[in-house]
């Protein structure tokens, strides 16, 4: 059965390979009959982005909006993960919590990236609590329903071994709620870096939002792309070499 399954994922791979292979080429005939510097092949988008990292300008500027998405999205897991497993364990906090929730749900990022520049000005410190403030509500919803889930019976018999708070929390809660933070991760790192180069286009002097900018006012497609597309490398290389060796490692238990 493990052999069989081996196989399967990796036709599923070439497959996957298959598809984007074909997608370049789709591309590339694309750009070959259009003939047009605003629609540009895979070939010079490429050539852009070697460029541009060999200048140092891509990597500089890909490291600062990365710093941004992390710094944004750990606090919104942070603070969203307490309140929402306060939500989910506890009634009274559910309804006090859930209109601020409904609120903040339906908020456009852009308002919300707006009116933090203009309160606290067009700073570093501005754009992550714009960004974290726009995510936490999605944290939030995701934990309370994990939490809301516990499985009761196995909290009962941890009292009944008279599991400490620390040993309940590690052995009990965390695992039981890791695929739920796995969601709020994935869904997260999706959603935060979006909002970041958002908020880079509208107020801050680097990122990639600023340099996405800068190319939109000069119409240069062939470097906005090449920016577009390491960010894409970027966000797969963090899903399969870190968020799929963790779930691995988190889920391990329920096998």
């Amino acid at each position: 059965m493990t052999e069989v399954s081996a196989i399967s994922t990796n036709i599923q791979r070439w497959q996957s390979a298959a598809a984007l292979l074909a997608m370049v080429l789709a591309w590339q005939v694309a750009a070959s009959v259009a003939a047009d510097r605003l629609f540009p092949g895979p070939v010079q988008v490429v050539s852009v982005l070697l460029n541009e990292a060999v200048r140092g300008e891509l990597l500089y500027h890909l490291g600062i909006s990365l710093a941004r998405v992390a710094a944004s999205l750990g606090a919104a897991i942070l603070i969203g993960a307490a309140l929402g497993y306060a939500a989910g364990r506890s009634r009274r906090a559910d309804i006090w919590m859930r209109p601020w929730i409904v609120l903040l749900l339906n908020m456009p990022a852009l308002i919300t990236v707006i009116l933090i520049y203009i309160w606290l000005g067009l700073a570093d410190t501005a754009l992550v609590l714009a960004v974290t403030l726009n995510k936490i509500p999605n944290v939030v919803v995701t934990i309370r329903e994990g939490a809301g889930r516990l499985d009761k019976d196995l909290a009962e018999m941890a009292e009944l071994y008279r599991f400490s708070r620390a040993a309940m929390l590690r052995y009990v809660v965390l695992p039981q709620l890791a695929p739920f933070f796995l969601v709020t991760l994935r869904n997260g790192l999706a959603l935060t870096w979006k909002i970041v180069l958002l908020a880079e286009l509208l107020g801050r002097s680097n990122g990639v939002g600023f340099q996405l900018q800068v190319y939109f006012q000069n119409f240069d497609v062939a470097h906005i792309l090449a920016y577009a597309i390491s960010f894409g490398v970027v966000m797969l290389a963090i899903e399969y070499g870190l968020l799929v060796p963790l779930e691995r490692r988190l889920l391990e238990w329920r096998r």
